[in-house]
């Protein structure tokens, strides 16, 4: 798969891993005032029977591609593993502690500064990695320029957009927004099942006490019978349409954007 940014600078990208090579980059970067990065975070932890362990990454990776495809960002490869202690009751299901995800996260943002590159967007896939707004929230009071996306305004906006009909509360977990995002950008992961799989659980005070286990027996909180790659598809449209304020906010050198009206 391939495509060329707004810069007009060409880029590759097979599955998961960026193919620029270091001369594209550095074609891109001479188009731009300011160049930012993109780094997709996702996950690797049990999605229900239907949907792979890998699917939040999946499903950061195609928002990532997305959004390279229409801004002339720097599309860095994926972080595949990060804080899902909360699943840990699942077969599959690997975690890091949030120190080391802080820790990568900080390392990969200096080692863009160093390169030239000075504005980071983090793409998160995975709703437990808290500690990602923590360092977003460092970083800017260090004067770097970093943000978090999509935000829950976001989501909002691309479900609304999308016909999603389940709200963001029950759909938690393998549910219709993650399902249609797969159907659309990878069909061939997604297993027969989720068709029947829906299971809902609205209150769920204490997920980070007791886990995912005391609340879905089958890993599912959602209902992705409803998902759809027609969905999938206007999601991450949505979602590239929204990214434009973050690259406005990050590329003014005052500081000062037009995002931040709304």
């Amino acid at each position: 798969m391939s495509g060329s940014g707004a810069g007009g600078a060409t880029f590759g990208t097979w599955g998961l891993v960026p193919a620029d090579t270091t001369e594209e980059v550095r074609a891109r970067a001479a188009d731009v005032s300011a160049q930012v990065a993109v780094l997709p975070v996702g996950s690797f932890e049990q999605h229900g029977p239907f949907l792979p362990l890998a699917t939040d990454t999946l499903v950061a990776c195609a928002i990532a591609r997305e959004i390279a495809a229409a801004y002339p960002v720097h599309l860095l490869p994926p972080v595949t593993i990060s804080c899902s202690h909360e699943h840990a009751a699942w077969p599959g299901t690997v975690s890091i502690s949030s120190v080391t995800l802080h820790a990568v996260v900080r390392d990969i943002a200096a080692s863009l500064r160093r390169s030239g590159v000075e504005a980071l967007v983090v793409v998160n896939g995975h709703g437990g990695n808290y500690v990602l707004g923590n360092v977003v929230q460092e970083a800017s009071a260090r004067g770097e320029r970093m943000a978090l996306f999509p935000a829950a305004e976001d989501w909002e906006t691309a479900r609304e957009r999308a016909g999603v009909l389940t709200s963001l509360l029950t759909d938690m977990h393998a549910g219709e927004i993650e399902t249609s995002i797969l159907l659309h950008a990878h069909p061939e992961y997604v297993r027969p099942g989720y068709e029947s799989a829906d299971f809902t659980a609205d209150d769920r005070r204490h997920l980070l006490t007791v886990g995912m286990s005391t609340y879905t027996e089958s890993g599912v909180i959602g209902r992705p019978s409803l998902g759809s790659a027609e969905k999938g598809k206007e999601l991450l449209a949505s979602l590239v349409e929204s990214f434009g304020a973050y690259v406005e906010l990050l590329t003014s050198r005052d500081g000062d954007s037009a995002s931040a009206r709304g």
